[in-house]
């Protein structure tokens, strides 16, 4: 158990804090090879992760060198980023590459491979002049002892420096197995008008690449045993159980507890509703699982919020579930709020919540963007006071959402809210995994 009185693995740096704790290692020193010292720091960078600073310093040379790597998870599933660069704006857009970042730009053939550079917060021009830098380092001794070859990396890089001034336009394709890729939204909250993301489900040998293995692969006993065929709910949740594990919390990484329970949704199916709540920075998680598998089609509600009544109406959204309110002009991906089982009230406040706490409303971001966000978070604060009345639409391929009928017989339409069942697209199957299985229906376009 996590005690009140401990602290978090990883912590802010503040005055409140004057003495964090530094790990000192003794290191082989790559310059002189004496033995140095690397100190390890666990800290967080507000409003993005935490992470890991490596300071080493060599005593007998002065050698020194400054590291930074992730200190979080992987993502559960990984993301794919395509851009289209057509403005000025889209070359000072802020992109964050991990380790395992491919990078290609399809127009000039260009491709980095993944864990070829360290991980950097950059800009998409920094991308292009980062590849200009490494080629033209050495074309001074190039021209001298190949310069055929010299010559045919001089034309390359011209086209790179059309890239950068815009000549035409181009395509900018991120693609990260480990989730923790980004690139930066100049009409946030709006969606982006010039770059998609998706993610996909990682194979084996992607997971393996990240060290990630199943309990199976090391171990010859199950983590939990099969579900029934028949209820698909495993033996250990039974209806009125609450099972508890030891985990750790995904804000600080200080161990915690997390309660799962098992419950039923009437007119829906059952789900597994998982809390996690860390003593150590107070940190608390609520979300919901689908207890069954993905449908067979995907779902799409379009409810109508304009009165109290509304408001109240019982919503469960899962996390493979995008949701829209096409009056303000907002788009959320699935992940952004997570699953969880609320009311329409209580999405709209969740998310004008998590608006409010964006690194845009706060340090040094652009006035411009922050004015932005005041403006739409008021706008979201009418409709949280009844003054203005906007659709909620809540799109789901995996089929596994729900909202609450309000007509008093469960088998009449209700005026409120339309329900839309669709048949998902090939990239609908591959984002929830399902390409890797035996399909029929579905072509690759």
């Amino acid at each position: 158990m996590c005690s009140v009185d401990q602290k978090p693995v990883f912590r802010d740096l503040s005055a409140d804090d004057p003495d964090p704790e530094v790990t000192e290692i003794e290191s082989l020193c790559m310059n002189c090879h004496a033995n140095g010292t690397t100190r390890l720091l666990l800290t967080r960078i507000p409003y993005y992760k935490n992470v890991v600073i490596m300071s080493f310093s060599c005593e007998e040379c002065g050698y020194e060198n400054n590291e930074i790597q992730p200190g979080g998870a992987f993502a559960e599933m990984g993301v794919r980023w395509k851009l289209r660069v057509e403005q000025q704006a889209d070359l000072n857009r802020q992109v964050v590459k991990s380790d395992y970042t491919c990078v290609k730009i399809p127009e000039i053939d260009l491709e980095i491979p993944a864990q070829s550079q360290k991980g950097e917060v950059t800009t998409v021009e920094g991308i292009i002049s980062r590849v200009i830098a490494g080629l033209t380092q050495d074309q001074d001794s190039r021209r001298e002892q190949d310069p055929e070859a010299a010559v045919q990396i001089e034309g390359y890089v011209e086209r790179l420096q059309g890239l950068r001034s815009l000549d035409t336009r181009w395509t900018l394709l991120l693609d990260d197995i480990t989730g923790n890729c980004f690139v930066e939204n100049p009409e946030a909250p709006r969606k982006d008008p010039r770059c998609d993301r998706t993610e996909f489900k990682r194979s084996k040998d992607e997971d393996h690449t990240l060290g990630i293995f199943t309990r199976d692969e090391v171990s010859d006993e199950p983590l939990l045993p099969p579900a029934d065929p028949e209820t698909g709910c495993y033996d250990q949740l039974e209806r009125d159980e609450v099972m508890s594990f030891n985990t750790n919390c995904p804000d600080c990484n200080a161990p915690a507890d997390t309660n799962m329970k098992l419950t039923h949704i009437p007119h829906f199916k059952e789900v597994v509703i998982m809390a996690t709540n860390c003593d150590a920075c107070g940190h608390r998680t609520n979300e919901v699982k689908s207890g069954g598998g993905i449908e067979d089609k995907g779902v799409k509600f379009e409810v109508r919020v304009a009165g109290k009544e509304d408001f109240s109406r019982d919503i469960l959204k899962s996390e493979t579930c995008t949701m829209s309110i096409p009056e303000l002009e907002l788009e959320v991906g699935g992940r952004a709020l997570g699953g969880r089982f609320s009311t329409a009230e209580g999405l709209l406040r969740a998310t004008a919540d998590q608006l409010a706490g964006s690194p845009e409303l706060c340090g040094d971001a652009p006035a411009m963007a922050r004015g932005s966000l005041d403006r739409f978070i008021a706008k979201l604060n009418e409709v949280l006071d009844g003054e203005r009345a906007v659709t909620l639409v809540l799109d789901d391929p995996a089929g596994n959402s729900y909202v609450q009928s309000l007509a008093e017989d469960p088998s009449t339409p209700d005026d409120g809210v339309k329900i839309t069942r669709y048949e998902r697209t090939y990239e609908q199957n591959e984002e929830l995994g399902l390409n890797d299985m035996k399909t029929e229906g579905y072509e690759n376009s």
